[in-house]
């Protein structure tokens, strides 16, 4: 044998050989194990390890129309990506789900129409098979374009005004929310106020409506003067603190609509000479690595980002197969720490 044809790389007729089945029985397991015995599966599937064979994408692609590969669409600015940590947890449980099926992701950021517009253009061209879709906004037309061009979609958090059309998985957002104001009443809090998420994302509108449920469960008044909108962002937290302590000064609890905001109230409220939990109790939202990073380490809703994954990883899969799929909702977890 020549030093050329050792160096050849494995090809699927090798594995027929190795495995002692046919090419098309190699096909077949390489394309999903229908109508392939369990004995062959496992024939197949040792012959793979022994040779090294190493699917050709390129090929196969031209041959079943699909570019295996998924898209990780995040629709903010770039430099939100590498603030908020909710983000990179997120991605690291797809690309962990999708590697388990020999899937690679690609992650795209598309922070304003002009990007938006250029990435559409590149998935419907064909580069990748579905998109899980990241922080949609109210009125933001990706997830209507894709699902337009019959690209498969599922999203992070329900889509608002898309009725349903859209395949999505979120926590529980509303009932956590009502997890929180009711552990702060429960302490004895009397003035709960709250720095909602964007009022344009699922998160920021069902946060806010669970918050006002809960009050109204606790026998707590309604103050609009103890509500400030945030952005995410910890900036955003600082600014609506700042704000709530100048029109309500009496507030004795405060329920934020993300970890990262809660950071900036915290130092909102250091700033003001405010001690936490003694004068103001602090709860977020997310569980993040933000929450274990402030002083006093924060009390939170725990959103469970392994299984949002799994899930969305689960039924992109499933609509790329062609399946149905619709939403799916988990359940969060109360975390007691010592900002509450």
């Amino acid at each position: 044998m020549s030093r050329t044809e050792r160096r050849r790389p494995p090809t699927i007729h090798d594995v027929a050989r190795e495995a002692g089945v046919s090419r098309g029985t190699v096909s077949r397991v390489l394309n999903g194990g229908h109508n392939v015995s369990p004995a062959a599966m496992e024939a197949v599937n040792a012959a793979i390890r022994r040779t090294g064979y190493v699917v050709n994408r390129h090929a196969r692609s031209l041959i079943t129309g699909r570019s295996d590969s998924v898209g990780f669409l995040l629709t903010e600015p770039q430099e939100r990506f590498f603030e908020d940590p909710n983000f990179n947890v997120l991605l690291s449980g797809c690309t962990q789900a999708l590697a388990a099926h020999d899937i690679p992701l690609l992650l795209m950021i598309a922070g304003d129409e002009p990007e938006r517009r250029r990435i559409t253009r590149y998935i419907t061209a064909g580069h990748v098979d579905g998109v899980l879709l990241v922080s949609s906004h109210s009125g933001n037309p990706v997830a209507e374009r894709l699902e337009k061009a019959g690209v498969p979609v599922v999203a992070c958090g329900e889509p608002l005004g898309q009725g349903g059309r859209v395949a999505y998985v979120a926590a529980d957002e509303r009932g956590g929310a009502h997890q929180m104001v009711r552990h702060l009443a429960a302490s004895g809090r009397r003035r709960i106020a709250m720095i909602t998420g964007p009022l344009d994302t699922p998160g920021g509108v069902q946060r806010l409506a669970g918050y006002r449920e809960e009050l109204a469960a606790s026998g707590l008044p309604a103050d609009e003067t103890l509500i400030a909108e945030g952005d995410y962002s910890r900036a955003s937290g600082e600014a609506a603190m700042g704000a709530l302590l100048g029109r309500a000064p009496d507030l004795d609890a405060v329920f934020v609509a993300s970890d990262l905001m809660a950071q900036g109230a915290l130092a909102a409220l250091e700033r003001a000479g405010r001690r936490v939990p003694e004068d103001v109790a602090v709860g977020g939202f997310d569980d993040s690595p933000a929450a274990l990073a402030t002083l006093p380490p924060l009390t939170t809703i725990r959103q469970p980002w392994n299984r949002i994954s799994a899930e969305m990883v689960r039924l992109l899969l499933a609509r790329i197969a062609g399946d149905e799929a619709s939403g799916v909702i988990l359940p969060t977890e109360l975390v007691r720490r010592e900002s509450t």
